[in-house]
């Protein structure tokens, strides 16, 4: 057994180096050209049909908007109906051809499968989905004493892009779709108080990096990072030690937008 261990190592170390030299520079190259290509060659989403999450505020109602000005078909999931029901009218005066609005709690698997099933049923297809429900609670992690309350952190930031994912792949599938995530530079930051919320985008970066490798060119992936933004979920939470200056402006991001769809 020694000797076969022995023989291993050293036939294994030139074949994997060898691998590595020749196979992978050209693969980063056309994974570069590619992701190039995408970016130079904005997608046409007129009538495509888009799934949003959390598309009641901040982030997800841009995006929304953005969509709706290139003529796409919307479905806005969040669990505030009255405030879906204001970003969906505004959606259809920028030029959504039709949008339809889901209350959900995307923590819930359950919800998630019927949020998905019925808006194929209704548009027929699903060409984007949008994960970008999330919560943020900042606290220093000794502070807390019930870990119930910060659950539905990592429920509805992690688990519920999981979820959703999981069921809109097959329809993703059928229509060579994509699936954008929207993560944030707390990933890497380590931002005290943030532990949680930190962990929970760390995981969507690696849990999605991870499926960009095994969807392969059958279904998009794009990883969305951003900083700070002046949002309904972090208003309170800076406002002492921030100010609107700091903030990534509505302006900025919405440009930046334009990028992600």
């Amino acid at each position: 057994m020694d000797l076969l261990h022995k023989f291993l190592n050293i036939v294994l170390l030139p074949i994997t180096l060898t691998v590595l030299l020749l196979f992978m520079p050209p693969f980063l190259f056309l994974k570069f050209i590619w992701s190039l290509k995408r970016s130079i060659y904005r997608e046409n989403v007129a009538a495509k049909v888009i799934l949003i999450t959390g598309a009641s505020s901040g982030i997800g109602e841009y995006v929304a908007y953005e969509y709706a000005k290139r003529g796409a078909r919307l479905a806005l999931v969040a669990r505030r109906e009255d405030r879906l029901q204001a970003v969906a009218d505004k959606a259809r005066k920028l030029g959504s051809p039709e949008v339809v609005v889901v209350r959900a709690d995307v923590s819930k698997v359950e919800e998630c499968k019927q949020f998905v099933d019925e808006i194929v049923n209704y548009f027929g297809r699903l060409d984007h989905l949008v994960n970008n429900a999330g919560v943020a609670q900042i606290r220093l992690f000794e502070v807390f004493t019930q870990f119930s309350d910060i659950a539905s952190v990592m429920d509805i930031n992690f688990w519920g892009s999981v979820y959703s994912t999981h069921y809109a792949v097959p329809h993703l599938r059928k229509s060579k779709g994509k699936i954008v995530v929207i993560a944030s530079t707390a990933a890497w930051l380590g931002t005290p108080g943030l532990s949680f919320y930190n962990a929970s985008k760390a995981a969507l970066i690696s849990f999605f990096e991870t499926l960009r490798t095994e969807f392969g060119q059958d279904i998009g992936i794009t990883i969305v990072t951003p900083g700070i933004i002046e949002s309904e979920m972090i208003q309170g939470f800076y406002q002492k030690e921030m100010t609107q200056g700091e903030f990534f402006s509505e302006v900025g991001f919405k440009k930046s937008i334009l990028l992600i769809i």
